[in-house]
């Protein structure tokens, strides 16, 4: 039953969903769950999560083989994007390696955090017109949807909540490996005026030059919403800097 119907299955990859099992068997609902439960007893299959499983290869251990996290993470949810300080760390932006798997996406999930196999994902909800800007990367035999550069570095001064704050952003903006038209046009589509300003404060500290609009706007935001809520005005931007900028200008 294994070399049969294991190998059908991995035909389609080495995950698969309950419909994919049991239109591979050919069985009804109840005889496919039957199956499928006595196949992770087995240690031939493991469940993902409700209605998703990867195949265990013959010779690894049940309970100690799991696939990559991005991997797994890209079966969480439709649609999905591997985003914020996950692709931070993928594209070597940041030498932080963060503890959680950011997931972007525009569908509703029961639970926004979910552990799976001791590694904890974090399904981050945004509206349609936030949702764009990715590339696929081949991660083993797998290719998962991720978000490129541009979008990464805007996605995270539009929720630094996710990638470990500003100073993080600002790492990634000082090793100018990135586009700032891409960047720059990408701010301006999020409509996001917070964005906009944090985007157009990082590059002035910075020395880099990029065409953005100055806000026409009367309140102050914080430069970084994470930190404490304290710190100069910087008018061009209408920002509160609650970080020190001698620190951002001397990252590495």
């Amino acid at each position: 039953m294994r070399i049969g119907f294991i190998d059908r299955l991995a035909e389609i990859g080495n995950t698969f969903t309950f419909n994919e099992a049991q239109r591979v068997l050919g069985t009804d609902y109840y005889i496919t769950k039957v199956i499928l439960s006595r196949l992770e007893k087995k240690g031939w299959v493991e469940r993902i999560e409700k209605g998703k499983y990867m195949i265990i290869p013959l010779g690894a251990e049940k309970g100690k083989y799991t696939l990559n996290e991005f991997v797994i993470g890209s079966l969480l949810v439709e649609p999905y994007a591997i985003a914020y300080w996950s692709a931070l760390h993928q594209y070597g932006l940041t030498e932080q390696i963060p503890g959680t798997v950011f997931i972007q996406t525009t569908s509703r999930k029961k639970r926004q955090k979910i552990e799976i196999f001791g590694v904890e994902y974090q399904i981050v909800r945004v509206k349609k017109d936030k949702f764009f800007g990715f590339r696929k990367e081949w991660i083993g035999e797998t290719q998962v949807c991720i978000t490129n550069k541009e979008k990464t570095i805007i996605d995270c001064l539009d929720k630094p909540q996710y990638c470990g704050g500003v100073i993080e952003v600002a790492k990634s903006l000082k090793r100018k490996n990135f586009s700032t038209e891409r960047l720059s046009a990408y701010a301006k589509k999020m409509e996001n005026s917070g964005v906009l300003r944090r985007l157009g404060y990082l590059f002035d500290l910075l020395g880099l030059k990029v065409e953005l609009p100055k806000p026409n706007v009367r309140n102050y935001l914080y430069l970084d919403p994470t930190m404490p809520k304290k710190g100069p005005k910087n008018a061009k931007w209408r920002l509160i800097i609650n970080l020190d900028e001698k620190t951002l200008g001397e990252l590495e």
